[in-house]
């Protein structure tokens, strides 16, 4: 277990520097309360190695804030006052290294909260009420994030992830681009890794339209990771997302911290997809989390014999009622439930507004109008607001989609479009 359960740690409370109450008095001559906010205890305090969440938890459940905890730590006899209150269960989750670490960092915790300042990062502790609700409700909430960008998009109405394997095939690669493109499209934020292959294809399609994507660190925010993408991580922010982390800005990455950012993705996410991943592919471990938090998840199929699909193909078969298929583009937006009112057509296929909403607003308002009966190029160019080109651009991706034909000059709805009733006014 890498937290404290659901409902989180018990007191702390962010606010203006705070000098906790003892019953044993003030402290010893030559001692100082700890000059900092309750919420930088926080950050100071998971930035101690060794100290993991279970066992700041506990801490905090002893002592009850995180003030309190940095304050005990310099008293004589400190050390041992916080491995005691480590032990849980009757087992010791830390030793007196850890509680000299957590006194010596108390004892001067500026260098801590300097290296913060200088990442450009906020503090987002679980007792903050901007702490995202998602991520709250999982059975191991971290306790703090730091957070560049724009806090708001760790809560946004609809947030799905897009996951997969870091060295995809051109065919995977496309495919996370255009989920990625088509769910931002719907108003939806994207969750997903930063890594490289299918993580990094379909976040950038997201800041490509200028939509909302939230990027979870295995690392610290100093030490980037992967370094190519610190380009994507600025376009990221850029377009109001966010880069976020559980580790403090100087932690480097290692094989344990992937795992847990995992559940992170997961847990910022209403549904979890998975574009291609191997059979020991860490995409399948977000998977794995997201059906353990009780949320959606599904796996876009691959062909047989592609190792890079292997595991999509397993968990199709092995977990058959716990995940979803993604038979299509159309078909997933419309599963995700992302479009508050579709418009509909007949036979029990998703939504034409599900069917087009992979296509852009352009080609959607010149459907519209070709459902309306305006067939020639001049009515509808007339009708969108388009130019001749623009109008001429959708119509040609309509017509490959199957969504439109043309005849001596004049343009005609085909397929589901031709089945469809027109739309109301306002969804032009």
């Amino acid at each position: 277990m890498l937290g404290v359960g659901p409902s989180g740690p018990l007191g702390g409370s962010e606010g203006t520097s705070t000098t906790v109450a003892d019953p044993e008095g003030p402290l010893p001559p030559g001692r100082s309360t700890i000059g900092i906010t309750e919420r930088e205890a926080w950050a100071v305090l998971v930035s101690v190695s060794g100290l993991g969440p279970v066992g700041f938890g506990a801490l905090l459940r002893r002592f009850g804030t995180g003030l309190a905890i940095l304050e005990r730590s310099i008293r004589p006899g400190g050390a041992s006052e916080l491995v005691a209150g480590g032990v849980t269960e009757g087992r010791e989750l830390f030793g007196s290294p850890v509680a000299a670490a957590i006194a010596a960092v108390a004892q001067d915790p500026e260098p801590v909260l300097r290296r913060i300042t200088a990442a450009g990062v906020s503090i987002l502790t679980l007792d903050d009420a901007a702490y995202p609700s998602r991520l709250r409700a999982i059975e191991m909430p971290p306790h703090v994030l730091f957070v560049s960008g724009d806090e708001a998009a760790l809560s946004a109405d609809h947030a799905v992830a897009v996951v997969g394997t870091r060295r995809p095939t051109a065919h995977g690669r496309m495919t996370a681009a255009r989920i990625g493109a088509a769910i931002a499209r719907t108003g939806a934020a994207v969750v997903s890794g930063l890594a490289v292959g299918i993580d990094g294809a379909a976040q950038a399609a997201v800041t490509h339209e200028h939509g909302i994507t939230v990027a979870v660190l295995g690392s610290g925010h100093g030490r980037l990771y992967p370094r190519s993408h610190a380009n994507l991580a600025r376009s990221i922010l850029d377009h109001g997302g966010a880069v976020v982390s559980e580790l403090v800005p100087d932690a480097v990455p290692t094989a344990s911290t992937f795992p847990r950012r995992n559940r992170l993705i997961s847990g910022l996410s209403d549904a979890t997809i998975v574009v291609e991943a191997g059979e020991r592919s860490g995409a399948l471990i977000t998977a794995g989390w997201a059906l353990e938090q009780g949320r959606a998840c599904f796996i876009v199929p691959g062909p047989l014999g592609e190792p890079r699909s292997a595991g999509c193909l397993l968990w199709l078969r092995d977990y058959a009622e716990e995940v979803r298929i993604v038979a299509g583009i159309p078909e997933l937006i419309e599963d995700l439930g992302l479009l508050e009112s579709g418009w509909s057509v007949p036979g029990g296929r998703p939504s034409l507004e599900a069917e087009l909403i992979e296509l852009g607003g352009t080609a959607r308002s010149v459907a519209i109008e070709l459902v309306r009966g305006r067939g020639t190029l001049d009515e509808l160019v007339q009708a969108t607001g388009h130019p001749v080109a623009t109008a001429l651009g959708a119509l040609t991706l309509l017509e490959l989609r199957a969504l439109a034909t043309s005849a001596y000059g004049r343009y005609r709805p085909a397929g589901c479009l031709a089945a469809a009733d027109p739309p109301e006014p306002s969804a032009a």
